[in-house]
């Protein structure tokens, strides 16, 4: 029941704190006009969101971080050295997203950081978290628990980190393309992994991993009461990088790296659409779907922003639960 009431808490803590941030945030942002720039490729439908404010994962991200400095300073968690260098990327590529969304505040489009620029920073913060979870006496190992498999990397596990953490932090700022849809699939993911990580008895600060997972949920579903449409906020790339980051993070901590496939499937099938659109246009000059990423596809199709919004949700949830029988309970 303890931890039953501590998750709740962490829920509420998150939730309470999102919106009265929210509260301050949205008006503040119209006022000093951090409006989104809408890109004429994407649904006609689309421009009529141009204007709405960005930036809005300080929504989220703020919350968090206030929660985890208030529960220190109450003794009602430990800050470990895996809840440090989670929160370590969760804060670092948030910054390079506000980075990014700043420029393109500033000169009105949708350029920001150049991509090479982006990609280097991004491997940049991968590798120093790899390092760090190394240096904290995290095995190079890779590891089928359902099948008592563990395979060992060493130096590729490195690759795989890289991997992981980029791959994350751009699949979900791939799926950051309708309202709310990013930001409940988010949810749904966190809400899993605090819910395995409570189960990792034997990594060490698994409570205060748990925690964060919670109080990002929480914070996220506040985020959402001004996220799901019509959106009167959008998350922009200061929190889908932050939320790319911190579940992959996680994911790596807890030692369920590859649950992460199925806990954010809906990531991985966003980002798989556009990779096989690029490959088919360039390769063979044909579409294979109306348009990429796979919601847009749907948009196409003349499926309401809504229905899509909800279909994915459903779908992200299932495999959520999913990956929290194989990591929980076999």
């Amino acid at each position: 029941m303890l931890i039953l009431a501590k998750a709740a808490m962490a829920l509420m803590l998150g939730f309470v704190l999102s919106l009265i941030t929210g509260l301050f945030v949205i008006p503040l942002f119209k006022k000093l006009h951090f409006g989104q720039s809408v890109s004429k490729l994407i649904s006609k439908r689309h421009l009529k969101k141009e204007g709405t404010p960005t930036m809005g994962g300080v929504i989220f991200i703020v919350p968090v971080i206030i929660s985890l400095i208030l529960l220190y300073l109450k003794g009602s968690i430990e800050i470990s050295y895996n809840l440090i260098i989670v929160v370590f990327v969760f804060l670092a590529y948030a910054v390079l997203g506000f980075v990014d969304d700043f420029l393109k505040i500033k000169y009105h489009n949708n350029n920001g950081v150049s991509l090479v620029t982006k990609f280097l920073i991004q491997m940049v913060i991968a590798l120093i978290f790899f390092y760090l979870f190394m240096k904290g006496g995290g095995e190079p190992t890779l590891s089928l628990s359902f099948l008592n498999i563990y395979i060992p990397l060493g130096w590729m596990f490195g690759l795989f980190i890289l991997f992981l953490l980029v791959g994350t932090t751009n699949a979900v700022n791939i799926t950051d393309g309708l309202d709310g849809l990013a930001a409940g699939l988010s949810a749904i993911a966190f809400f899993a992994y605090g819910i395995i990580t409570w189960n990792a008895g034997w990594l060490e600060g698994y409570q205060e991993i748990a925690i964060f997972c919670f109080l990002l949920t929480g914070s996220l579903i506040g985020f959402l009461v001004f996220n799901t449409h019509p959106a009167r906020i959008f998350m922009g790339d200061l929190g889908s990088l932050a939320l790319g980051g911190a579940l992959a993070s996680v994911a790596v901590v807890s030692r369920h790296e590859l649950s992460l496939v199925l806990i954010g499937g809906v990531f991985v099938i966003e980002t798989l659409s556009s990779l096989i659109q690029i490959i088919s246009i360039r390769q063979f000059n044909k579409k294979i779907f109306l348009k990429a990423p796979l919601h847009h596809h749907f948009e196409e199709l003349g499926w309401a922003e809504t229905d899509i919004i909800k279909m994915f949700w459903v779908v992200g949830f299932i495999l959520a639960m999913a990956a929290i029988t194989y990591g929980v309970w076999l």
